[in-house]
């Protein structure tokens, strides 16, 4: 399976800034495939270190931070020779040895010449929990579950990916049924690569349901097994509470929707959890549009989405025919698929902060905020073709150099102050705000 940070590693190997590489990214989303498959690409020998399968590992960097001792040891230990430049390190799962993570410091600075990647699915719950970390010695790079356009990559191929991805927005419309199509198969599979897999492969829907329900039953063991006794039940109230969060037409998340009277400082640190798992993510309140956009963050406001719409549709049980058969499956359950689908690729592709907008004064809302280099873009999701965009309206007479996006069933559609871009091409959204 091709994964588009493939090229992000490509070129952390040719810099000549090279750090170590730490992967983030939730369980099961693709990380330990894709380094693997990158090591035995791309350089003369693979060694692989899994931290929670050989306890070697923890005693070879029990014992000092010394790197020519630390090189002999990981050759004694895999057999093979460690060849600067020729050979890659991958250390999975590091999160399971602490001073793992804080060897990646003498890598950078005394090993350098010596390619180093490393990841782990809990990796940032360690992090957040005492771990030495090496700041400022490291690169860092986040995998999510595929995007639309690598779904469409994996099951389509490479000429409707290439299109998707490089063609001009206006000309995707000539093929309009088929990225629908694949966009309705998508809003039932969603992005993990285990589901995607074998739906190429041909797997039954039902058979799909099980493997999706099987990667939320392997979160509930990694939430028991991991977080502490005194949160472990506000995580799963929180966990459990987001599908019908999303669902209510205002999709703040409000506390007291997940028991009566609750407040912030009862949910905050399993929230927390949550987000250093990577299994939800956290977009903020903005009330005021100016660059940079992180000056008018507002954390007392906020929306939290999970992981993957895929896994969202198993959590909650929706019916497997009315989303890849029905014709009203991006206009269901209030635009919360749709919403969640949107956030998904911004994930992937934006990259400097994803925010909503909310003006108790005006009443105005607007779903999503982004910052496109110096451009402050507005974006409103519409499950269904429609072409109206009042508050979008509202918001670009008062904030004249945005650059408003409206998303929405409807083909590409460029007017004077705003372009309509298809559900199918979100991943196109910086493209269409410069």
């Amino acid at each position: 399976m091709e994964r588009e940070i493939y090229d992000k590693l490509l070129k952390w190997k040719k810099s000549k800034y090279r750090k170590p590489l730490i992967v983030y990214g939730a369980r099961q989303v693709g990380k330990t495939f894709i380094l693997t498959e990158f090591g035995k690409n791309e350089y003369d020998n693979l060694i692989v270190l899994n931290c929670d399968k050989d306890e070697r590992i923890k005693e070879m960097f029990d014992h000092g931070f010394r790197m020519e001792r630390i090189i002999s040891d990981i050759e004694i230990i895999s057999g093979q020779k460690v060849e600067p430049k020729k050979t890659l390190i991958f250390i999975d799962e590091i999160q399971e040895v602490p001073k793992a993570i804080s060897s990646l410091k003498y890598f950078c600075e005394d090993a350098s010449e010596y390619h180093v990647v490393v990841a782990g699915s809990l990796l940032g719950l360690a992090i957040h929990e005492g771990v030495s970390f090496p700041v400022g010695k490291v690169d860092e790079l986040t995998l999510y579950p595929l995007s639309f356009a690598e779904f469409v990559l994996a099951k389509q191929g490479k000429s409707a990916y290439e299109k998707l991805k490089n063609d001009t927005v206006e000309s995707l419309d000539s093929l309009s049924s088929v990225y629908k199509d694949l966009l309705r198969e998508y809003y039932f599979t969603g992005g993990m690569p285990e589901v995607v897999v074998e739906y190429v492969e041909g797997r039954t829907p039902e058979e799909l349901r099980d493997v999706q329900k099987k990667i939320l039953a392997n979160y509930f063991l990694d939430i028991s097994k991991h977080a502490k006794s005194d949160i472990l039940g506000r995580i799963h109230q929180v966990w459990n509470s987001i599908p019908q969060q999303l669902a209510k037409s205002n999709k703040k998340f409000v506390y007291g929707d997940i028991q009566k009277g609750a407040r912030a400082k009862d949910f905050e640190l399993a929230i927390e959890w949550l987000l250093d798992a990577g299994i939800i993510y956290k977009i903020s309140r903005v009330r005021k549009a100016g660059v940079p956009l992180k000056f008018y963050e507002d954390f007392s406001g906020f929306k939290l989405f999970l992981l993957d719409h895929g896994l969202m549709g198993a959590m909650v049980d929706a019916p497997i025919s009315e989303i890849l058969l029905s014709d009203n499956v991006f206009e269901e359950y209030k635009g919360t698929f749709t919403e969640q689908y949107v956030l998904e690729q911004l994930m992937c592709y934006c990259s400097t902060g994803i925010f909503y907008y909310d003006d108790e004064t005006t009443k105005l809302e607007l779903d999503f905020l982004i910052q496109n280099e110096k451009n402050i873009v507005p974006i409103e999701v519409k499950a269904e073709e429609n072409l109206r965009a009042k508050s979008l309206k509202q918001f670009y007479t008062k904030n004249p150099d945005s650059k408003p996006i409206r998303i929405s069933m409807s083909g590409y559609r460029k007017e004077d102050w705003l372009t309509n871009i298809p559900l199918y091409a979100a991943c196109r959204i910086l493209d269409c705000s410069k």
